[in-house]
């Protein structure tokens, strides 16, 4: 895994905070939409790295990641009826829901089948 290892080592982590701070001269808003990406930065401090003028805005969070627990379930409902043919994005497969998920689903005989596209369903 060299390309994802090389980038766990603090040294480099503060030199490329370094580039990135001689880089912006003007005020920087960055918004992250995916919940997915908010955790990384916070789990990882990445805010902490930038310069005071870079921003970041944590945005509304994509629809999969903010989905409602109790839509997951209803969408795992639906998609274990008999005769169903359950169509979603591929990222939705794995959202958990309360007890399972629709990758699970799946995987115990439901027909759900990934989309790259609504024209796909």
């Amino acid at each position: 895994m060299k390309f994802v290892d090389e980038y766990r080592s603090g040294d480099i982590a503060a030199k490329l905070a370094a580039e990135v701070a001689n880089l912006t001269m003007r005020p920087l808003k960055f918004m992250e939409v995916c919940g997915g990406h908010t955790h990384t930065i916070f789990k990882y401090g990445i805010e902490d790295l930038l310069p005071p003028n870079i921003t970041m805005i944590h945005g509304p969070g994509c629809p999969v990641c903010v989905i409602p627990l109790g839509r997951v379930d209803d969408a795992i409902s639906i998609a274990e009826q008999p005769g169903v043919i359950f169509t979603t994005f591929g990222d939705a497969m794995r959202v958990p829901g309360s007890k399972t998920s629709l990758l699970d689903a799946k995987a115990s005989g439901a027909d759900v089948r990934m989309v790259y596209s609504p024209l796909d369903a």
